[in-house]
């Protein structure tokens, strides 16, 4: 039998091996398969020797009827045949034909399927055909063929098909040599078979067939140089030339990257360079799948492609700025693995990631927050301080959600490390100060925040399920080392709690109520109301708060659980069962199957519920928590190791739970462990123990006499002897714990402390707290002993004397420590006429009234209330400081609040803008408590206003948070009592309006309704509170704020209703409020208001009918563009700088003295200047006036408290000009005599008022209670000085803007080197202005004052400058702009000042120098009209001359003119000099003839050195020009005789310092010679 070759015509004769029968097509199945056995079995026993013979047996097995059989078993036997005739044939295969082999490897692969089920029981026969063929590598064959890559197509799907985790490696094995070859051998490797190989590598069937993935990864593995250009080539078309479409992998591209870099990274050196270009992208879909997979690649454990492409790593770190959020994201959540896996390159990552914790997308910030979160609690060791800190920052971020996560994760890290069995000291110093992180959100306003703070309280902090001794012993480790700020939010969780369970009661109480008694009816709607507040979402909590009350009143048995979590005998294991029974039981326990709204109940009354149930402390507690207390405070036992003041720590928080808990401190053993801490040698303990006992004692007479019986005598005893805070508390507590015998225990105390009420006393201040609390606490009881010693004792005794000399410091605050006794006994006595006062509740025999105008009295004299001198600056501005704090708690007091006279509030509102920064501070805040607390009136707020001129920006900030808060208090106030829309303008902020207006319309720096300057301060002022109260369209009735306004500008002043130029500066405030209206807002909502607006009959005249007041009261070039915003100082700020911020408006002045330098105070006090008043003096007066010139005819400014100590002490020497000031009956009485004859120089604020200066020009003898009366009535007026400037001279000339309380000098040494460099050019162009000035003057008859400030050296004792005080007037200010817009000189008559007083060291030998003095002056005022006559002086050499030399002693006094001084200056009255010639000439001397004094000193030093005296120094002064002006004269001259006199007498004043008793001595002899 023969067989044809397929391809061939030639035939091929069949031999069968031995023992082997022929097969044909006849034979039946199971014949031909017991055949083909034998012939399989004959193949695998024959080698490769003498072969040819079976060529046509091979050829006939390889024929369409076998390859085609439908009999498996026959195919599986003729390939186990064809695959032994490959080896038996090798190298050359029987066949030729090459569609006949394709047939042949196409059945094998086809028979190659048997693989798939390991246990079949032919698989045996399929492993020997993988085997045969393996081994031979018979499919290299079809490498020859030219459609061979279709056979290898099907057999890698094949393979890739049947492999499985049955099979064993051998198999895997074969199936790799077998399919290895066909692509390390080929000639090329076609997309579809590189396709049929990479796509196991990827998902999905990456992890549907972990089998075929390691047999693909173990084939590219093997051959992965011969596939690496096809490799790059596939994905060089996809990348760069985007050719995807014809492979399966376009949708994988990058995944097969990751996955290929993972196998086998050398395939791809040349593609990840195509990957940078990618990263940069314009597609945000490549960019975001560029850099999900290049986040992989450089994460995984074990790559090190960051260091092998640089480039490439830096391109990825870029990806983290990306624009796209998507990309941004996922750079983010790939820290996790560089930090786990690659410590190298944590930093690179890290400084990325602090980046994107400040990102815009609130979703990219709260990813870096769970990030790094993931990293803490995946390995704790990896994570570094700056990863927590950027998890601490994102604790105050403005999304809720993004605090949520990171507050929760700090949480549970905290519990993590605090509770490990063994924690080193190194993780827990990485999280020590997450508890205080916690306890800061507490500051946040949201309910969400404080809900959440308090549940990591209970479950990280200190979990609430630990037993009750180790839960107290972290409660006191975590509260005793708490920061400050943190133990503050947690006092306030305490009491936010308290709060909410006092409400709750309320609620369980009124259904009690309601049940026993069903007509009685309970208002609820309040109560629930402040308990929807103290949740989230306010108004839904409302409606859930109100649903639970109604199932409260309907369930008797959810009423008896809720009562019992407010009970007294409530213990928190019971606590924690109530919750959960009404949780799961009544309120379905939130599943997910439950409606929304019950989950919404759920969850709502759950946050209800943490706050109320007392989980965390019940009596046993509290007895655990007090050993552990007198362990710390003893020093016992190891609870207090590596604390800080443990004991006053653990009596501190035994003080916060004993106000929430008072319940739980009833019990014998804690009480006596109590009193043992008042006998501890600590007194801080002692003192909080005291508290303690005043909390939880109440009940302590009747249920514990023993204990209230050993108790007593030692709160006597304390309130006796102690310190001051221990005595207030030890009273506190004797007034709440004795009930019977509380007046007789207070006796006791009030004898003995009345008995050591004397300076000499070690208890005196104690003696005086003590007498102020019983006198609050029993005011009828010791009313007539208390009326004796407020008068003698304290007014008369303690604060009207000054015993004791203050530290010279220039510093204008200082440490309590630093504090002298006498001055703390003064803030105490000023304490206790408070609280004495609120004890009486009434101003009998005007009590208050005294005490307001003494309160008044220290504070507009600085704080030195009889004006002595002896108090330095720091103590001086403690002392102002609590005078207006206790007018502040008596405002609190309704019955003294109307007492308050408006030039009081005016003079208090000025502590807002003390040059002292810690006065300024401490003032706003004592302010913002009573206003918050609503127990001040609303027109307190109006003082906020003047705060816009703060120098500190923090404080700017601060007051404006204050005024926000305090309008929404407010407001909330209101809308929860909608009652009181009776007395809505007592509450609504609006109403702050009216009195802002009449605060600043009063403002000292307002001298003209036309000062520009002034006005745009007051705009400011206006601006800094009107805009809170517009800024929320829901809350802002535009029409109703504009007529409130509208209708002051239809009324009159009641402080000043008859004088017009007062009504004309309200009614410009009014314009600039309303001009800031229309400027500042763009989004006006009309609302429908029915309320007619109502103004304070106090501050306003009710208008007349039928009045229309149209007129516009602001100059006509006012400017009304938006404030810029402040610059940011400190409260030391440079000379250049101004308080009012305007440094554009700053004028520079020259000053020539003659002196080794200025003292330059570049902040002067600004203080509440009284209005002069304008009855003229009868011309009797004259001659007393002119005798004090010296003094009373200077401005009444008030003398910078920037001036040194040394400037007040010596200030305090000068007796010929001393008056004491008139407080009280006792300094009136003191004052009269001396008030009579001479003025006094004002020093601080409005010490010399216009009152003072009318009694001193008309040498009023009136009693003490008429001189406190005009005090009260007169202090206080607005100056009218600049009354009658037009307003060409205001445009012309810019006048100083106003100025408010100004900050200390600090930078008057640096001054001098300043001054000592000026040029001469100042000299001329002063010479040059004032010739200009007096030619004007001759054509002005009346001029308007116009003051600056300036400080001259040498005009008082070691060289220490005095403030001066300008007065030009207008003409005089526009020819200095003439010379120079901001430059002019020192002029002598403006802007010299007399030497301030000196005290009484000098008033003994006072008599025996007025007749030398008066002597000195008579030959003096010859001399000057023989030198006047000979030899004129020039304006500039009046200036120079008047000053002493460097070395003369400075001035002792300024003496006192006597009678030949006045009869000279009347003399020369009539006597009228030239411009040319007249050395003090200017536009206001020409009216005046008391001229011829200016110079006499000039000429008498020619006459004596034959030439002028040079000066020594040329100081540039900055002047702010808001500066508030001095006060005017109270002589009732005219602005050009005052200038004129003035000039006169401080030309003699200085002149006078700057002779030596020598020199005068010389001049008297001289004279008598004459």
């Amino acid at each position: 039998m023969s067989v044809i070759a397929r391809g061939t015509t030639k035939s091929v004769k069949i031999i069968y091996p031995s023992g082997c029968k022929e097969v044909t097509e006849e034979l039946g199945k199971d014949e031909l398969v017991r055949r083909l056995k034998l012939i399989a079995r004959a193949f695998q026993d024959m080698g490769q020797d003498d072969n040819d013979q079976y060529t046509g047996l091979a050829l006939h097995l390889a024929t369409d009827f076998f390859l085609e059989h439908h009999n498996k078993d026959v195919r599986l036997l003729v390939a186990c045949c064809i695959a032994d005739v490959f080896r038996i044939f090798a190298p050359e295969a029987p066949f030729r034909d090459a569609a006949h082999l394709k047939d042949i490897f196409m059945f094998l692969i086809k028979q190659l399927r048997g693989l798939e089920d390991p246990n079949s029981p032919t698989f045996k026969r399929y492993f020997y055909l993988l085997e045969n063929l393996a081994w031979v590598k018979s499919f290299n064959i079809c490498i020859e063929l030219d459609d061979n890559q279709e056979i290898f197509c099907s057999l890698f799907k094949l393979m890739f098909s049947v492999i499985n985790e049955k099979h064993t490696t051998k198999v895997k094995n074969f199936m790799l040599d077998m399919m290895s070859p066909l692509l390390t051998e080929a000639d090329v490797v076609s997309q579809e078979l590189l396709d049929i190989l990479l796509i196991n590598v990827v998902e999905p069937q990456k992890s549907q067939n972990k089998q075929t993935y390691g047999l693909a990864k173990d084939l590219l593995i093997k051959t992965s140089n011969a596939i690496e250009p096809y490799v790059q080539n596939f994905f060089n078309n996809a990348l760069m030339l985007g050719k995807t479409s014809e492979s399966e992998l376009s949708e994988h591209l990058y995944d097969l990257i990751y996955e290929l870099n993972a196998i086998c990274p050398s395939v791809l050196l040349a593609v990840l360079p195509q990957l940078e270009f990618k990263l940069k992208s314009n597609e945000e879909t490549e960019r975001k799948q560029v850099t999900k997979i290049l986040s992989k690649m450089f994460s995984d454990p074990e790559s090190n492609l960051a260091d092998q492409n640089k480039a490439l790593w830096i391109c990825f770190l870029g990806r983290f700025n990306d624009i796209s959020i998507t990309v941004r994201t996922i750079c983010v959540q790939s820290a996790v693995s560089f930090v786990l896996h690659h410590p190298e390159l944590t930093k690179d990552v890290i400084e990325q990631v602090k980046i994107r914790q400040h990102d815009a997308e609130e979703t990219v910030r709260q990813e870096v927050v769970n990030t790094l979160l993931n990293i803490a609690k995946k390995n704790f060791a990896a994570t570094t301080p700056e990863m927590l800190e950027v998890i601490k920052e994102r604790t105050r971020d403005k999304k809720f959600k993004i605090r949520r996560d990171a507050l929760n994760g700090l949480g549970q890290l905290y519990k993590v490390v605090t509770m490990a069995e063994s924690v080193s000291q190194e993780h827990l110093d990485k999280i020590v100060w997450v508890k205080n992180k916690i306890f800061h959100a507490y500051y946040q306003q949201n309910p969400e925040d404080r809900l959440l703070v308090e549940r990591l309280f209970n479950i990280c902090l200190v979990p609430y399920q630990l037993p009750v001794t180790e839960r107290m012993k972290r409660l006191f480790q975590l509260y005793a080392t708490l920061d400050e700020p943190a133990t503050k939010a947690f006092h306030e969780m305490m009491k936010h709690r308290h709060m909410v369970r006092t409400c709750v009661k309320f609620l369980l109480d009124g259904l009690d109520k309601m049940t026993a008694n069903p007509r009685e009816h309970v208002v609820f709607l309040p109560k629930l109301q402040q308990i929807a507040r103290t949740l989230p979402d306010t108004q839904k909590s409302l409606e859930q708060v109100k649903l639970f009350n109604e199932m409260m009143r309907d369930d008797r048995r959810l009423r008896s659980l809720m009562r019992y979590l407010v009970s007294a005998d409530c213990n928190c294991r019971k606590a924690n069962e109530n919750v959960k029974d009404v949780l799961n039981k009544k309120l379905g326990g939130g599943n997910v199957g439950s409606s929304q709204s019950a989950v919404m109940l759920y969850n709502t009354i759950k946050s209800l519920l943490e706050r109320v149930a007392p989980v965390m402390v019940d009596s046993s507690a509290i007895t655990v928590l007090v050993k552990h207390v007198d362990d710390a405070v003893t020093g016992q036992g190891t609870i207090a190791d590596h604390m800080s003041k443990a004991g006053e720590k653990g009596a501190q928080l035994l003080l916060c739970l004993a106000g929430v808990f008072p319940q739980y401190f009833q019990g014998e053993e804690t009480f006596d462990t109590l009193i043992s801490f008042l006998k501890d040698e600590d007194e801080v303990v002692a003192d909080v123990t005291l508290q303690v006992f005043a909390s939880c004692g109440l009940s302590l007479e009747a249920e514990y006499p023993e204990i209230f019986a050993k108790l007593l005598p030692i709160l006597q005893h304390t309130a006796k002897i102690g310190n001051p805070k221990q005595a207030k508390h030890a009273l506190r507590c004797i007034n709440s714990i004795a009930k019977t015998n509380r007046v007789s225990a207070l006796s006791q105390v009030f004898e003995y402390v009345k008995n050591n009420l004397k300076p000499e006393s070690a208890n005196y201040i104690t003696s005086i707290v003590a007498l102020g609390h019983i006198s609050s606490m029993c005011p009828e009881d010791f009313s007539q002993s208390m009326k004796t010693i407020v008068s003698k004792d304290i007014v008369k005794d303690l604060l009207m004397q000054d015993r004791t000399h203050g530290r010279p410091v220039m510093d204008s605050w200082y440490g309590d420590h630093l504090v002298t006794e006498e001055t703390n006994a003064k803030i105490q006595a000023m304490k206790l006429l408070v609280r004495w006062l609120i004890g009486l509740k009434s101003n009998v025999n005007n009590s208050c009234t005294s005490t307001l105008r003494l309160l008044y009295t220290v504070i507009v004299h600085e704080g030195d209330l009889m004006e002595k001198g002896l108090i330095n600056k720091p103590e001086l501005a403690r002392l102002r400081l609590q005078a207006g704090c206790a007018i502040l708690k008596l405002a609190e007091e309704p019955v003294f609040a109307d007492l308050l006279q408006r030039e009081q509030f005016q003079a208090l509102a000025l502590l807002i803008n003390d040059s002292c920064y810690h006065v300024r501070v401490k003032f706003a805040d004592k302010l913002h408590k009573g206003l918050y607390s609503l127990k001040l009136p609303l027109e307190f707020m109006s003082i906020f206003s003047l705060a816009a001129n703060d120098p500190v920006r923090e404080r700017r900030t601060s007051i404006k948070r204050y005024i926000q808060l305090n309008i929404q208090r407010r407001r909330d106030f209101l809308k929860q009592n909608p009652a009181l829309g009776g007395k809505m303008f007592l509450y609504l902020p609006d109403y702050v309006m009216p009195y802002t207006v009449h605060l600043l319309a009063h403002d000292p720096d307002l001298k003209s309704y036309e000062d520009v300057q002034a006005l745009k301060n007051i705009k400011e002022c206006l601006w800094f509170i009107m805009e809170p109260l517009v800024a929320r369209s829901e809350d802002y009735n535009y029409h109703f704020f504009r007529r409130l306004i509208e209708n002051i500008k239809q009324a009159k002043d009641a402080q000043e209703p008859e004088d017009e130029e007062t009504n004309n500066k309200l009614y410009a405030v009014c314009d600039l409020a309303l001009g800031l209206l229309q400027k500042n807002l763009t989004n006006i909502v009309l609302k429908d208001e029915n309320v007619d607006p109502v103004l304070p009959c106090k501050l306003f005249t009710k208008p007349e009918k039928g009045a229309l007041n149209s007129v516009v009261y602001l100059p006509k070039d006012f400017n009304f563009e938006k404030k810029k915003g402040l610059t940011d100082t400190t409260h030391v700020a440079p000379q250049s700088m101004n308080y009012r911020k305007r440094q554009e408006n700053t004028t520079v002045e020259t000053i020539i003295v003659k002196s080794p330098g200025p003292v330059v105070n570049p902040y002067p006090t600004c203080p509440k200047e009284p209005k002069a008043k304008k009855k003229k003096e009868e011309s009797s007066q004259d001659t007393e006036s002119v005798e004090s010139e010296p003094t009373s005819k200077k401005p009444a400014k008030s003398r910078s408290r920037s001036a040194t100590t040394d400037d007040k002490d010596e200030a305090s020497e000068s007796a010929d000009m001393d008056t004491a000031s008139s407080v009280g009956s006792e300094s009136g009485a003191e004052s009269k005599q001396s008030a009579s004859t001479k003025t006094k120089p004002v020093r601080g604020r409005g010490k010399k008022t216009a009152g003072n200066n009318k009694r001193a020009a008309a040498k009023s003898s009136q009693d003490t209670s008429e001189v406190n009366s005009e005090d009260s009535q007169e202090d206080m007026d607005t100056s009218q000085e600049a009354k009658d400037s037009s307003s060409q001279d205001s445009e012309n000339t810019t006048p100083p803007p106003p100025k408010k309380r100004i900050l200390k000098r600090t930078v008057a040494e640096a001054e001098k080197l300043k001054a000592q460099q000026s040029n001469k050019k100042t000299t001329d162009k002063s010479s040059a202005s004032d010739s200009k000035d007096k030619s004007k003057g001759q054509t002005e008859k009346k001029g308007v004052q116009k003051k600056g400030k300036g400080v001259v050296n040498g005009a008082n004792k070691g060289g220490k400058g005095a403030k001066r005080t300008a007065t030009p007037d207008s003409d005089s200010d526009e020819s200095e702009e003439s010379v120079s817009p901001k430059k002019r000189k020192f002029n002598l008559e403006k802007d010299a000042v007399p030497a301030p007083k000196l005290g009484k060291k000098v008033a003994a030998s006072k008599k025996k120098k007025v007749e030398e003095e008066e002597e000195v002056e008579e030959v003096e005022e010859e001399e000057e009209e023989e030198s006047e006559e000979s030899n004129p002086s020039t304006p500039s050499e009046t200036s120079q001359d008047s000053f002493k030399a460097p070395n003369s002693p400075a001035p002792k006094a300024t003496p006192k003119r006597g009678a030949a001084a006045a009869k000279a200056k009347a003399g020369a009255k009539g006597k009228v000099k030239s411009p040319s010639t007249s050395p003090a000439s200017s536009p206001r001397s020409s009216a005046s003839s008391k001229t011829s004094s200016q110079s006499p000193k000039s000429a008498a030093e020619k006459k004596q050195t034959g030439k002028s005296p040079k000066p020594t120094a040329k100081a540039t002064v900055t002047v702010n020009k808001n500066v508030r002006r001095a006060k005017p004269l109270a002589n009732g001259t005219t602005g050009s005789d005052t200038d004129t006199k003035k000039a006169s007498a401080l030309a003699r004043i200085i002149k006078k310092g700057t002779l030596g008793k020598e020199t005068k001595k010389a001049a008297v002899a001289k004279g008598k010679k004459k």
